[in-house]
């Protein structure tokens, strides 16, 4: 009869315990109190095995109450270990905040912690200065647009507003371009992309976006970089840059924008965004990368690129 008890309630005892001794580990000076989930679930589970054992020895029902005798022993030694939590602050009574309940070993409420250990007080207030704060929408807007500096847009906040693919196509020394006829970037060279849609992936855009503009139908495309522009009008734009060796089809020139080959040692940089001089020999040498970028208009005002990786192959 108690091992029927003891196993319908197992699971459930055991999950809590579970559950209460993660939580604790937060808590740096909750030690004991995570000691202490440790201890009652291993005397929950000797009991629980010696009830078991004693059914399948098919020992007297009365041996059950010893297992229980025995767990009520190591229960009453280890008593002051077990339950070392308190509602209220062992120093002025005053009701705790659930943190204070849990993870603090001494049961002090905040005041009196902080009196008792001024030194963490201070180290509590200096951490809490350099935590980064939580920005509003507004705020992030705000910073964006006024950044003149890399670190001064914070990045962590960032969203962008834009999601765009870059396909350079490679045929040995050959890379393809396009003469940007209209849109953001008119007048430039760049690579075959646009706007990814809604509900597609990067590489189908890339493949979509290239087919729509030099008439080639792309495959076997590798994503190399990611790069981060913030504008000065609030426009906050990311692109995904792929290349790709395999094609079918013949370059045909659309209204957007007019394809054509050029040696990979003659790209004419001057005709394009400031920023691809800094990442594009990267990803002409097989590396990885990643930039971020503010610009006025056309001007670039600050960048920063890093290098992730060689290409492995």
């Amino acid at each position: 009869m108690i091992l029927n008890f003891f196993t319908s309630f197992f699971d459930y005892v055991m999950i809590l315990l579970i559950v209460l001794n993660l939580s604790l580990r937060k808590f740096k000076d909750g030690q004991n109190k995570r000691f202490s989930t440790l201890l009652l679930a291993l005397i929950f589970l000797t009991v629980y095995f010696l009830l078991i054992f004693i059914d399948w020895l098919k020992l007297a029902p009365w041996c059950e109450y010893i297992a229980l005798a025995i767990g009520l022993g190591i229960v009453i030694i280890f008593r002051k270990r077990l339950w070392p939590w308190r509602m209220k602050c062992r120093e002025c009574g005053k009701k705790m905040n659930w943190d204070a309940i849990l993870g603090r070993d001494e049961n002090l409420c905040d005041e009196c912690w902080e009196k008792k250990y001024p030194e963490k007080k201070k180290e509590r207030e200096e951490k809490k200065k350099l935590a980064p704060q939580a920005l509003s929408e507004e705020k992030i807007e705000e910073r964006c647009r006024n950044a003149e500096k890399i670190d001064d847009v914070p990045w962590g906040s960032w969203e962008p507003q834009d999601r765009c693919v870059l396909t350079y196509v490679m045929d040995g020394d050959k890379i393809l371009l396009i003469l940007k006829k209209r849109g953001l970037g008119e007048g430039y060279y760049n690579a075959p992309g646009g706007h990814i849609e809604l509900e597609e992936t990067s590489l189908e855009a890339a493949v979509r976006e290239t087919k729509e503009e030099t008439g080639l139908t792309v495959s076997g495309l590798k994503e190399k970089g990611t790069l981060r522009f913030q504008f000065k009008d609030g426009l906050r734009m990311v692109c995904y840059v792929f290349i790709a060796d395999s094609w079918e089809g013949e370059l045909k020139e659309c209204d957007e924008a007019r394809p054509f080959w050029t040696d990979k040692n003659a790209i004419d940089y001057d005709m394009m965004w400031k920023d691809d001089k800094l990442w594009l020999p990267l990803l002409l040498e097989g590396k990885e990368f990643e930039g971020w970028f503010i610009f006025s208009d056309r001007e670039m005002i600050d960048a920063k690129v890093e290098c992730i990786s060689e290409d492995q192959e």
